[in-house]
């Protein structure tokens, strides 16, 4: 009866930003842009859940996805999916290219549950990740040639952390595996291993290796909260960088079958804190709003 769902309204999983792993326009965003990147995440939203939907074919899930993408370029009807973030994009004259290279990612979810090697896999990330944080310093009007990079491997380091995550619930729901097939072999483990509620020592092998390589791009995004002009988005950064790194760390050694790895929230907002208070020692104080928006921030 699914497979007739007429648009990506009804596929909608009912999961909001307050559900992500990482904080998504947190108080510490000035208002003035908060609006814009939340019309940005519930865009995205929909379309993640149409790829993620269990009852649509590999077929309908695209033909929905290319729907989002006219409603939002002015291509096709419209969508209410897609029309505040339509609307965000003409009020700031941007350009809908990071939504649709998500779509993008998207479309490869429908068509690809396998990954051969850590290259393939952050080819994904260029689209599933990466836009985000570029979107993010565009609103914010930073510069791409200066900021750019450091987001890419931030955000890229953030889709790997969750897909190690998940990795076991992704297999049982979705039979889709972000693991690379190379790191598997090269540890003696199986993707069937996905499938039991404990890791093996071998899988165990593949998980950590994997978020070591992660901390590798962490470390060449530390340097963002540094880079980027608007204080307040420094310091949603340097928390979000802050909460990545203890999660990395903890992923080289709990396993994601069977332990929480992901933090409770007070560790999640003393964490965010540490970031938070480094990243304001190395600047210029700027105001006594800024500080109570970094401690608001926190509580958040």
């Amino acid at each position: 009866m699914s497979a007739g769902l007429q648009n990506a309204t009804a596929a909608r999983s009912g999961k909001g930003h307050r559900d992500e792993n990482f904080p998504v326009a947190s108080h510490l965003i000035h208002p003035r842009h908060r609006g814009a990147i939340l019309a940005f995440y519930d865009f995205v939203r929909a379309g993640d859940d149409v790829a993620d939907h269990g009852g649509l074919s590999p077929e309908r899930k695209i033909a929905l996805l290319d729907g989002l993408a006219d409603a939002l370029t002015g291509r096709g009807p419209r969508d209410e999916e897609a029309e505040p973030l339509r609307r965000e994009l003409a009020a700031r004259n941007l350009a809908p290219t990071h939504a649709l290279e998500l779509l993008d990612a998207f479309r490869m979810d429908a068509r690809k549950s396998r990954y051969a090697d850590w290259d393939e896999l952050i080819h994904y990330c260029r689209y599933s990740a990466m836009p985000v944080g570029r979107y993010v310093l565009d609103v914010h009007g930073e510069d791409p040639a200066r900021v750019w990079a450091a987001s890419d491997a931030i955000c890229a380091a953030l889709q790997i952390i969750n897909h190690l995550q998940d990795c076991g619930k992704d297999f049982r729901d979705l039979d889709r595996v972000y693991i690379p097939q190379d790191s598997l072999d090269r540890h003696g483990a199986s993707v069937a291993m996905l499938g039991t509620e404990r890791a093996s020592p071998q899988l165990r092998a593949v998980i950590a290796e994997l978020a070591e390589r992660t901390l590798g791009l962490l470390d060449e995004g530390a340097v963002l909260p540094d880079l980027i002009d608007d204080l307040r988005l420094a310091l949603e950064i340097a928390a979000i960088h802050r909460l990545a790194v203890v999660l990395a760390r903890g992923l080289t050694t709990r396993d994601p079958l069977s332990e929480k790895v992901h933090h409770g929230k007070a560790a999640f907002a003393l964490t965010a804190l540490g970031g938070i208070l480094g990243t304001l020692a190395r600047r210029p104080f700027r105001g006594r709003a800024l500080r109570a928006a970094a401690a608001e921030g926190a509580r958040r």
